[in-house]
């Protein structure tokens, strides 16, 4: 069994895009996250358990203890039921930047480009 490394854990999650266009409040999504966010199957344990939720104009950061095994896909299911409450999940979609990010991007629309392929 391989040991994980002492200290922190984060990821970002980059709201750049949304937050220019003045569609997405990232006050109000680090409140979603801070309210649902689970810690050993229990919400509102964050505190407790060393979980730090920072922000600031465009970006979300969750840092977390190595020691808990928090994981990044929960970030990414809030992220989308956040987006789905907000109704901008028509528009928006949550994409893995890198290994520890993650990022809101417009679904990227091509007007026309199917009716000539058809002809």
């Amino acid at each position: 069994m391989v040991k994980a490394k002492k200290g922190n854990v984060k990821f970002v999650i980059d709201c750049a895009a949304p937050v220019e266009d003045k569609v997405l409040d990232v006050a109000s999504f680090e409140k979603y996250l801070q309210d649902r966010i689970k810690i050993d199957g229990k919400t509102g344990a964050l505190a407790n358990a060393g979980v730090t939720i920072s922000r600031d104009r465009t970006k979300l950061t969750v840092s977390a203890p190595a020691e808990i095994q928090f994981s990044k896909r929960q970030l990414k299911y809030l992220s989308k039921r956040y987006l789905k409450k907000q109704q901008l999940r028509d528009y928006l979609r949550v994409v893995a930047a890198s290994k520890n990010s993650y990022e809101l991007r417009y679904f990227s629309i091509s007007g026309g480009d199917e009716e000539a392929g058809e002809e």
